[in-house]
């Protein structure tokens, strides 16, 4: 049987000794394999620009209905950082290197996680807080939100949160919802808006009435990342099996994506938690895509 409590000493002998990592939430109000797709090129495209990166796969449902980052990338069989929370493996055996230049790392197999409150969710909190300090770079979690309206890892509710968004009406509803859900549950705080599958104009178009009925309704405050297009070379990329920014750099999705990235590794970025301010993500939308 593996021993947690060594791989947990590493894990902050690794904390104490390095810089803290950026943690940010991904959300998302677009239907199916989006969210995860989008983040492989962003991982991807923070990897390219020598960022140390690594995606934490939370998704919580296994129905076919959600796809997160591990299946998408055929990777959701390995070791889980629920089975480190067991004692039956080592924190450093939950790691996996994709080829794409970043991290993998699984939550839980099926999506499967324990209750809320539960001694067994505790176990799985303190493993994930061990390996996510343990990081010196940009931790990107693919989640989503429970039935109780919480995060299967606590740690998740003080980092940047960030909803994903098209500009179908469908979409912009559920986000709305969603920001909604997540300032009553998690109080008032800054979220970021990123949409994708729209021109820049579209994009700027449902952030700006976003922003203004969160603002208006919610006493909430939303901050744009950009936009990513609609843009054929990421479904040509992706029947590849690689990623836009890999296999058609010049692409419009391509530049996007390099911008967005800059964006996230700008040093010194004020962050949106809980208790930070929205300067992390310009109010403003500047993300000029394609030129």
């Amino acid at each position: 049987m593996a021993s947690f409590d060594f791989d947990q000493a590493e894990g902050l002998r690794r904390m104490l000794a390095g810089p803290k990592p950026r943690v940010v939430t991904f959300l998302s109000a677009t239907p199916g394999d989006d969210k995860a797709a989008m983040l492989v090129n962003l991982g991807a495209s923070l990897a390219q620009a020598g960022n140390d990166v690594m995606i934490v796969d939370a998704c919580q449902r296994r129905d076919g209905a959600t796809r997160g980052v591990a299946r998408h990338l055929e990777m959701e069989r390995h070791v889980s950082l629920m089975q480190v929370a067991r004692q039956e493996c080592a924190l450093n055996q939950v790691i996996q290197q994709a080829p794409q230049g970043f991290q993998v790392a699984l939550l839980a197999r099926d999506g499967v996680v324990p209750r809320t409150g539960s001694d067994e969710q505790r176990r799985l909190a303190k493993a994930f807080e061990v390996m996510v300090k343990g990081q010196g770079g940009i931790v990107i979690v693919d989640g989503e939100l429970n039935r109780e309206g919480g995060f299967a890892v606590p740690m998740l509710a003080d980092a940047e949160i960030v909803v994903q968004v098209s500009n179908s009406a469908t979409s912009i509803t559920n986000a709305y919802a969603l920001i909604k859900r997540l300032a009553q549950e998690f109080g008032r705080r800054p979220f970021g808006i990123l949409v994708t599958g729209a021109t820049e104009a579209e994009a700027k178009l449902v952030y700006d009435n976003m922003a203004s009925a969160a603002s208006r309704y919610l006493a909430v405050t939303l901050s744009s990342m950009g936009s990513v297009p609609a843009d054929e070379y990421l479904h040509r990329a992706a029947r590849l099996g690689r990623t836009v920014v890999d296999a058609f750099p010049l692409a419009g999705a391509s530049v996007a994506f390099r911008r967005l990235a800059g964006r996230f590794a700008l040093p010194g970025m004020t962050q949106l938690g809980r208790h930070g301010g929205g300067a992390g993500f310009d109010a403003r939308f500047n993300v000029r895509v394609g030129s």
